[in-house]
């Protein structure tokens, strides 16, 4: 039988406690026995950070004295949290480290340090479990000699208390602090992303239309020279620069297509998708279902994910059809792009989905690979709904 405890989740349920004494109930106990010795030492900890550091706040060492306590102290937390994860089964998210930042200096670690909430949280919880921590302790001691056969339903109460002691106090602040964490990772990814797609437009201009237009430049001064001398082989050079021109013309499109096409600009995301299927090497559906346009951003997002998806189509799966679909789940904008390929795919496979997933969790969306061996590839983005 899987045991309840085992379960990853944010609020285990223990089984409901019984007369006869199980592994839990052992658990529970030797965490209330263990708390005592503990809670002494935390509780010394923390008075003596406090006092010390309060006393020398007049010199220039108390602040700092007191910063490096609270990264102790933080300490202290992580392994109370670790302690109540393997004996009560409480699942609490470590908090997020301080944020450092270059060229903040030693003042600005200080202040971080000074206003951290999980090191002053940590704090309270060891002062507040000294008095907590001997009276469980007794009743515990007590109950095994004497109250024995009741004792799993009296662990089970003091427990549940400490549970909520951990919760309380040793969880992350709350849901900003691990939003702003997450933001700041996003804010990442989003300035590589940007210097990534400058460096490979540079690449393409220089090694691509530039090359071209040098060349064209060379032809025609050729062809000026040999203008009077030789009207039939300037002639040819004309006509070879103009060959020139119309792959310099046809790359310079193809590069503003890769930075934003005209058609999505003009027509949508509709127009903007069927004519990227229709480059694809494999027939594709598309279906867009949507009441409205959304924001310009959005819909660049969009039409890029569905533009290396069928890319990826193209080049990795195989398949013999595919299809897109587009619309709109309240708030939300959904694509779904489907092929009969030989799936296998995934965004640690090197297919370009890790910068996919990478670019919609920037923008709070979602993406999502389902590609058994043999069974063809499903690729569900979402992305968050913003009027244009």
């Amino acid at each position: 039988m899987t045991d309840p405890l085992d379960f990853p989740d944010d609020r285990p349920v223990p089984p409901p406690p019984r007369f006869a004494y199980d592994k839990h109930t052992w658990k529970e106990i030797s965490f209330l026995l263990s708390s005592f010795p503990l809670a002494v030492f935390g509780f010394v900890y923390a008075v003596t950070l406090l006092s010390v550091g309060a006393g020398l706040t007049v010199t220039v060492i108390g602040l700092p004295l007191i910063a490096a306590g609270l990264s102790g102290a933080r300490m202290l937390g992580r392994a109370e949290r670790a302690r109540a994860r393997k004996l009560l089964g409480v699942r609490v998210e470590e908090p997020s480290p301080l944020p450092r930042r270059r060229g903040e200096g030693f003042f600005g670690w200080l202040w971080t340090a000074l206003k951290d909430s999980v090191g002053w949280r940590a704090v309270l919880y060891e002062v507040m479990r000294l008095p907590w921590g001997i009276l469980t302790f007794t009743v515990t001691l007590v109950s095994l000699f004497v109250l024995w056969p009741v004792l799993p339903f009296i662990a089970r109460g003091l427990t549940n208390a400490d549970r909520a002691m951990v919760r309380g106090l040793l969880s992350p602040s709350d849901e900003l602090e691990r939003r702003i964490a997450e933001l700041e990772s996003d804010r990442g990814v989003v300035v590589d992303t940007a210097a990534a797609d400058l460096r490979r437009i540079e690449r393409d201009l220089h090694d691509g239309a530039q090359a071209r237009l040098v060349n064209l430049a060379m032809g025609l001064g050729l062809a000026k020279e040999k203008l009077l001398e030789d009207p039939d082989a300037a002639a040819d050079m004309v006509d070879e620069a103009h060959g020139e021109v119309k792959l310099a013309l046809q790359e310079l499109r193809d590069l503003a297509r890769g930075i934003h096409p005209a058609v999505l600009t003009d027509r949508g995301l509709d127009a903007a998708l069927s004519s990227v299927a229709s480059r694809c090497t494999v027939p594709v559906k598309v279906t867009a279902d949507l009441p409205a346009r959304p924001a310009a951003a959005i819909e660049g997002i969009a039409y890029f994910t569905v533009s290396e998806l069928l890319q990826n189509v193209s080049k990795h799966s195989r398949a013999r059809t595919a299809s897109v679909e587009v619309w709109r789940a309240e708030d939300r904008l959904l694509i779904q792009v489907r092929d009969d390929g030989q799936g296998g795919a995934g965004v640690d496979k090197g297919t370009g989905m890790a910068g996919l997933a990478e670019r919609l969790g920037a923008v709070d969306g979602l993406f999502v690979v389902d590609s058994p061996e043999g069974g063809g590839t499903t690729v569900t983005a979402e992305l968050p709904w913003r009027d244009r």
